[in-house]
């Protein structure tokens, strides 16, 4: 059975789910959902995605996403791959963590309810897993995106978005009232029955939001290039941001392109170009060494681990926050 396309466009909305391999947990224990979050963080560095919300189960996840950049598959290819390769080093493990290819239903939003159904379903997972005792507010349940809805707008990572979904719920002011309002909200929404005709899109289907929406989106599919050929004109789009941030930095120094050939390889100015590169980007180390000029793609990965690691702190968590706040940087 072919795949389905992805749908990629400027904006455009995303219910992600991916499970274990064979249904194998993801997750063995805390450290290793605290390293999913920051690398969510540094997938939402280099991509720009805003998340809508999320909630990790034993094993699988769940992401609503928004894409300023039409860069779903190129961010997930990264995202993914980043966290097998920490998980397995860490762990001790050798292998795929996940089951092929990920599950994203493209979710429309216009503010007419599709968005608040993707996230207050995700946010209700561990009600429906059983995770929470009748008398646990859904605040207890320490990995998903609520608790951020719950805290105050300084506390949250930038990559965090609530006010679409707070304005789903009819909620228009951030503030500590309206904050309240929304949990009042989902504890109610808790306590209702579960209507499976509403979840169905969610759980089988590919699209969520009106009829029209649809055929906006098989229009958007029809003639268009598979999607091996389409990730080639994305990763263009990356070189394209790469790009950028080399001329910005150039300019910055007051460079000519021609200096990234004569300065030395370890000048500790292109190192800097190149860890923001690695940092901002989801291009490979090979592309960033040539494109800097600093020598072999094996010997660049050495320098910039060591060069990124000394630029990043550990952002230690507030005991009043969610775990999410580890937001922390790695140079994997």
């Amino acid at each position: 059975m072919p795949r389905a396309m992805r749908v990629e466009f400027p904006g455009a909305i995303y219910h992600v789910m991916d499970r274990g391999d064979r249904r194998e947990d993801i997750f063995i224990n805390d450290v290793d959902r605290q390293d999913f979050l920051k690398t969510l963080a540094e997938a939402c560095q280099k991509t720009a995605w805003q998340v809508h919300a999320y909630c990790l189960m034993r094993n699988h996840f769940h992401l609503v996403l928004e894409t300023p950049n039409a860069n779903l598959v190129e961010g997930m290819r990264w995202f993914l791959s980043a966290y097998t390769i920490r998980l397995n080093h860490r762990q001790k493990l050798f292998g795929h963590v996940f089951s092929g290819r990920y599950k994203a239903l493209i979710v429309e939003g216009s503010g007419n309810g599709y968005l608040k159904t993707a996230c207050d379903y995700v946010h209700l997972n561990p009600v429906r897993a059983h995770l929470l005792g009748t008398e646990d507010r859904l605040l207890a349940y320490p990995w998903s995106s609520f608790g951020w809805y719950l805290a105050a707008s300084e506390h949250r990572p930038g990559w965090m978005r609530v006010d679409r979904l707070l304005g789903e719920h009819g909620i228009q002011d951030d503030s500590a009232a309206g904050r309240q309002e929304f949990e009042r909200h989902m504890e109610a929404r808790r306590l209702e029955e579960a209507d499976e005709e509403e979840l169905q899109p969610l759980r089988r289907g590919w699209c969520l939001g009106s009829e029209q929406f649809r055929q906006e989106m098989l229009e958007r599919m029809d003639g268009k290039l598979g999607e091996s050929h389409s990730g080639e004109l994305h990763r263009e789009t990356a070189e394209q941001k790469a790009n950028r941030i080399v001329f910005e930095e150039l300019a910055r120094r007051g460079w000519q392109e021609s200096e990234l050939a004569t300065r030395r390889r370890s000048d500790p100015d292109k190192l800097a170009i190149a860890v923001r590169l690695r940092n901002e980007t989801t291009l490979p180390v090979k592309w960033i060494a040539a494109r800097v000029q600093i020598g072999t793609a094996k010997g660049a990965k050495s320098v910039l681990h060591r060069s990124g690691r000394g630029q990043h702190q550990h952002k230690p968590a507030r005991a009043d926050e969610p775990c999410a706040q580890l937001e922390f940087q790695s140079t994997v």
